[in-house]
């Protein structure tokens, strides 16, 4: 019976010592570079008519914290209302996002956090055949505060037009 005891108690011991060696899902560095963008944000942008607009934003981690999921709803009538969805792929070393809307959207963007920017970038073709690019760049980013541009570029990335800026305020209490 003593044998058995002591059988039992390294078998356990040598899996609970095992367990303590893998590291927790999404528990790295990189997994939590874009946790500054989890909050309750208000929204501000210009059009480009100089007309200024409004919206929030609900950013929050999910699935054990592994997933950024945002909940966007824009100015407008009707609201312009997405969200997406955002994982740190470590096999890539990349950020994978995705992106959905009530007007049919669907992006999917790759990107990473460096020199204190996070950026996210695409490309597709047009039906002409032009190849364009478009990226996301989140940065000016503090407690309170962070700047989003929504950029495209028709040369490879060699140049970058802005679209929309949006200015991100966190909500107090948020």
């Amino acid at each position: 019976m003593n044998i058995y005891l002591i059988f039992l108690t390294t078998i356990f011991l040598s899996f609970n010592h095992n367990a303590q060696q893998i590291p927790a899902p999404c528990s790295s560095p990189e997994s939590n570079q874009f946790d500054f963008w989890v909050g309750e944000w208000n929204l501000e942008w210009k059009d480009q008519s100089g007309n200024i607009f409004n919206g929030t934003n609900s950013v929050r981690k999910i699935l054990g914290g592994c997933v950024i999921e945002e909940n966007f709803t824009g100015g407008g009538n009707p609201a312009f209302k997405g969200k997406s969805v955002s994982v740190f792929n470590p096999a890539l070393n990349r950020w994978r996002q995705t992106w959905v809307d009530n007007q049919g959207g669907y992006l999917d963007f790759t990107g990473a956090f460096t020199d204190d920017k996070m950026v996210l970038s695409r490309s597709f073709q047009t039906t002409e055949g032009e190849k364009i690019f478009q990226r996301m760049v989140f940065y000016n980013i503090s407690s309170d505060s962070l700047t989003w541009d929504w950029e495209i570029s028709a040369d490879e990335g060699v140049t970058w037009s802005l679209k929309w800026r949006i200015n991100y305020k966190r909500k107090i209490g948020g």
